[in-house]
C-alpha cells in the first residue's frame, strides 16, 4: 500500500470546510459571516495548520479584534469529548494573529480540530468555532507518505481573478489527499503591486481582486501584514489550509527581488532603501502569518528539519537569509556561500543523523539552473561548466560530505524559477566528479508569471531529463504554465515517486526512485 486510506476523510471536510470557508469569507470580499455573532471575535482568515510531526502541530488563526484563541481538538468531527487548549491572546502587538501549539497527540491519526475565539473580558462570548483537520505523521512505515510542493504565488502582477475562479491550483492540490503541502518560498510577491487589471497579449483583460496594501511595494510592517492577508482573501486557499498542513520556507519576494543581507536598493519605488530594515519588517510578518515551529524559538530562524515518520525527513533551507552579496560569483574561495556557515554545518550535522529512509532537501533556490541578478549571479550556479567556484564550493563541500558519509536517500525540490523541471545530476558528466548522483525536481508557479527554462551549468553534471515551459516571459496563469509536484512514499517498498504536474492536476512526468542508494 503506497498511502494509508482514510475513506470517510473527503466525505468529512465536504461539510465542515464549506462551513468554515462560508464562515471565514472576509468582508473585503463583499460577504460577511451570515451567521457571525454580532460583537464577538471572528476568524474572517480561516485557520491553518503547520510543521506537523507524529505527535505534534501547530494551529494558526487570525480574528478580527482583540481575543483569546482556543483550540479543541477530537478523533472525530462530531467532537465528543473534545480535548482542550488555551492559545494566545490576538492583539495588535501580532496583528491579531496567534499560533497554539498541539503535543501529545496520536501518531498516524486525522486530527479534527476547531478554534474558538473568546472575548477577553468575557470567556463565555465566542465568537463561532471555525474546524481544520491534519493527519498526524505515521510512526509505521507500512502506512507510506504523500505531500505536494510548490511555490510562487501571486508574482508579476497576476493575483486573485474571479474570472478564472481565483487559485485553483489549491483544489487540485488538495484532490490528492496530500499529507502536507511544501511550500518553496515567494508565499507573496511584497515587490509585486497588482492593479484591478491587466491587458493581455491577446486582447482579453485580467482582473485582479485588489486591496489597499497591495496597490504598492511594501516597505511598513503594515503593508507587508497586508500582502500576507492578501493571498487569504483566496477561498480555495482556505479550504486548502483547512485541509492540508504546511511546511513553508521562504525566499526573496517574501521581501523584495533578489535581495541579500547589506543590500541598499537603488529602485526608486522604494523610500526605504536599507533591504535590512524591510527584511525585519517582512520576517515579523512572515512569522505572524505562518504557524512555523522554529519562528517561535528565542533566535527563531526558517531552516529547519521536519521528522515525518521513518521514511521521511524534509530537510527545509533558508537560502537568503545568510548570503553573500550577489556578485559575478567566480571567486574561487567562498566561505560564507549561499548557506552561511552555521546553517550549511547544521545541514550536514543533521543530514548524517538522520535515519529516514528518505531525505527530502527543498531549497528555495535551485543548483544547476542559472538565475542571473542583472550581470550578477541570484542563485548558485554562474555558468562557468568548469571546477566550483563561488556559491557553488558550498555546494560540493555537501555533496562531497553525503557521498563520503555514504548518507542515501537526499532527493532536492525547488521552485523560484516559474517552470517545471526535472535534473539528474552526475558525475560522469561534472567538473567536480567527488560525489554520487542524484535528482533535482523544479515546480511552480502557483499563480505567478511563467518563464522559458534557465540554462544549466555542467559543473555538477545536469541533464535536463524533462522541461515544461513557455518561450516567452511572464506569461500570465491564464495562459498555463502553473504547476505543481507530487512524492509517493511507497510503505512496502519503499520507493519513492515523484510526479510534475499542471495545475488542474494533469501528470506531465513520472520518475521512479529507489530506497537505500548513496545520494540517489
Amino acid at each position: 500500500m503506497s498511502h494509508r486510506p482514510f475513506p470517510g476523510r473527503r466525505s468529512v471536510l465536504r461539510g465542515s470546510l464549506a462551513a468554515s470557508a462560508a464562515l471565514s469569507l472576509p468582508t473585503a470580499l463583499g460577504a460577511a459571516p451570515a451567521f457571525a455573532r454580532s460583537g464577538r471575535p471572528q476568524a474572517q482568515w480561516g485557520v491553518q495548520a503547520g510543521d506537523v510531526t507524529c505527535d505534534s502541530g501547530l494551529v494558526w488563526v487570525r480574528s478580527d479584534r482583540p481575543a483569546r484563541m482556543i483550540v479543541e481538538t477530537s478523533a472525530t468531527e462530531s467532537f465528543r469529548n473534545p480535548r482542550r487548549w488555551h492559545g494566545p491572546l490576538l492583539g495588535p502587538g501580532t496583528d491579531f494573529t496567534g499560533t497554539t501549539p498541539l503535543r501529545g497527540l496520536p501518531p498516524g491519526e486525522q486530527i479534527h480540530y476547531r478554534v474558538l475565539l473568546a472575548d477577553p473580558d468575557d470567556p463565555r462570548r465566542t465568537g463561532e468555532p471555525v474546524t481544520g483537520t491534519f493527519r498526524t505523521a505515521s510512526a509505521k512505515r507500512r502506512d507510506g507518505v504523500r505531500f505536494v510542493w510548490s511555490g510562487d504565488l501571486a508574482g508579476q502582477g497576476w493575483g486573485i481573478n474571479p474570472d478564472l475562479g481565483g487559485y485553483r491550483i489549491y483544489r487540485a492540490m488538495a484532490d490528492l489527499d496530500p499529507d502536507f503541502f511544501l511550500c518553496s518560498g515567494d508565499n507573496i510577491y511584497a515587490d509585486g503591486p497588482i492593479t484591478s487589471t491587466v491587458a493581455l497579449p491577446d486582447g482579453r483583460t485580467w482582473r485582479n481582486v485588489t486591496t489597499e496594501e497591495k496597490a504598492k511595494v511594501a516597505e511598513t510592517l503594515a503593508e507587508f501584514r497586508g500582502n500576507f492577508r492578501y493571498n487569504l482573501l483566496d477561498e480555495n486557499l482556505r479550504a486548502f489550509n483547512a485541509q492540508v498542513p504546511s511546511i513553508i520556507q521562504w525566499d526573496d519576494h517574501e521581501v523584495t527581488n533578489n535581495w541579500y543581507p547589506g543590500e541598499i536598493l537603488g529602485d526608486t519605488r522604494y523610500t526605504e532603501k536599507n533591504v535590512d530594515v524591510l527584511a525585519a519588517r517582512a520576517r515579523q510578518a512572515f512569522s505572524e502569518y505562518f504557524p512555523i515551529s522554529t519562528l517561535r524559538r528565542p533566535g527563531g530562524r526558517v531552516y529547519r528539519v521536519q521528522h515525518h515518520g521513518p521514511l521521511l525527513d524534509v530537510f527545509v533551507l533558508d537560502m537568503r537569509t545568510y548570503r553573500n552579496a550577489n556578485s559575478p560569483d567566480d571567486q574561487p574561495t567562498d566561505p560564507q556561500g549561499i548557506l552561511g556557515r552555521e546553517q550549511l554545518e547544521w545541514l550536514k550535522r543533521e543530514l548524517s543523523r538522520s535515519r529516514a529512509v528518505w531525505k527530502v532537501i527543498a531549497s528555495d533556490m535551485p543548483l544547476g539552473l542559472v538565475v542571473p541578478d542583472g550581470t550578477n549571479i541570484e542563485a548558485v550556479a554562474q555558468g562557468d561548466p568548469g571546477k566550483p567556484l563561488g556559491r557553488e564550493l558550498q555546494i560540493a563541500e555537501l555533496l562531497r560530505f553525503i557521498k563520503h558519509r555514504r548518507i542515501t536517500g537526499t532527493v532536492w525540490l525547488t521552485a523560484d524559477v516559474h517552470h517545471t523541471s526535472a535534473q539528474h545530476y552526475q558525475p560522469s558528466r561534472a567538473a567536480f566528479t567527488d560525489f554520487e548522483p542524484f535528482w533535482e525536481f523544479v515546480s511552480g508557479p502557483l499563480n505567478a508569471g511563467a518563464f522559458p527554462a534557465n540554462t544549466l551549468d555542467g559543473t555538477f553534471g545536469p541533464e535536463r531529463v524533462f522541461v515544461k515551459a513557455p518561450t516567452t516571459a511572464n506569461v500570465s496563469p491564464a495562459g498555463g504554465y502553473q504547476f505543481f509536484g507530487e512524492v509517493d512514499i511507497d510503505g512496502g517498498s519503499g520507493e519513492l515517486t515523484v510526479r510534475l504536474r499542471e495545475q488542474d492536476g494533469t501528470v506531465l512526468f513520472t520518475q521512479v526512485l529507489q530506497p537505500g542508494r548513496v545520494g540517489q
